[in-house]
Formats: C-alpha cells, structure tokens, sequence
C-alpha cells in the first residue's frame, strides 16, 4: 500500500519548496506565512532561523504537482 500523499499547492508554495533546495544562505527572502504553511507539512524545518527542506519535502518536490503532470504530458 502507498501512504504518499498528493499535495495540491499554491505557486507560491511551490516556488517556496523549490527555493529550500538551495543552501539558506542564497535564499531569497521567502513569504514566512507560507514557509509556516510547509513547516506544518513537515516540508521544511527551521533551524537557526532558517527554514532547510525535508526528505519528505525533497521527495513531494521531486513527485511534482498533479497539476503540472497535465502540462508536461
């Protein structure tokens, strides 16, 4: 059985994960509303003040959105 879970993000939730793949210190400055959003997903942590993506966050990043699957196929 499968327990991923499909996430329906927004784009700025999206651009957000995909920024936290780069190290903290060449991020940009990102919406902490929604940085807070993926640290409530267990996407991202904080750590020193600085959100850090998760393995569970790299996984759903490289899984991609449904929604992007349609425009891709």
């Amino acid at each position: 059985m499968n327990a991923e879970t499909d996430y329906d993000f927004t784009p700025d939730q999206w651009e957000a994960l995909k920024a936290l793949r780069t190290p903290a210190v060449k991020h940009r400055v990102l919406n902490r509303f929604v940085v807070e959003q993926l640290v409530a997903l267990r996407l991202a942590v904080v750590i020193d003040d600085y959100p850090v993506i998760t393995a569970e966050g790299r996984s759903v990043l490289l899984r991609g959105s449904p929604r992007l699957w349609d425009v891709a196929a």
